[in-house]
């Protein structure tokens, strides 16, 4: 078997109406499809929910969860919240930087650009929390190819230290040299 996509990545969110017009202004997904029931189907428990469904682009279906009979959601605290996130690739630079205009004129708090030398990024928390990352492509090929012929080496080396291996510290002292 060979699995053909993600058919879609769902969280938890505190508002599903709030939700689909934040991701619909700031973000441009469309609303494509809501299911709520009373009972979950896989478990036959009764819950009562309400599932939305977003076009992320290119087949990409980002879902959400309101779940009010539940406790409000938490996070997993022995995790930083930088970790936890949701990377979605735009374009270019100019549209992040628009979207991060965007964003900090309606008072949402925007980290970056950040500048990973492959791709430069914009981080912020949608409105139930979630941390977000929008990300631009600007690797060449070059960096790309060099990159992924260390990826083994590296993941081994990881696997044994625990402790960062050096095989592109290239991508973070400036020292890159194209081939």
């Amino acid at each position: 078997m060979q699995i053909k996509k993600i058919h879609h990545v769902a969280y938890r969110c505190k508002n599903a109406k709030e939700t689909v017009e934040w991701y619909g202004k700031y973000l441009n997904m469309r609303f494509i499809l809501a299911i709520a029931e009373n009972e979950v189907p896989s478990t036959k428990e009764p819950d009562p929910y309400m599932h939305v469904f977003l076009d992320a682009g290119n087949g990409n279906v980002l879902a959400f969860f309101e779940l009010p009979t539940r406790p409000e959601m938490g996070r997993d605290t022995n995790t930083p919240t930088w970790v936890q996130h949701l990377a979605l690739e735009v374009d270019s630079v100019d549209d992040l930087m628009r979207t991060k205009a965007t964003l900090e004129a309606d008072g949402i708090s925007v980290v970056g650009p950040t500048d990973h030398t492959i791709f430069k990024s914009i981080y912020f928390f949608d409105p139930n929390g979630h941390r977000l990352e929008l990300a631009a492509n600007t690797a060449t090929p070059d960096m790309s190819k060099k990159l992924d012929d260390v990826k083994w080496a590296m993941l081994e080396e990881w696997d044994r230290t625990k402790k960062a291996p050096q095989h592109a510290q290239w991508m973070h002292d400036g020292s890159y040299q194209a081939n």
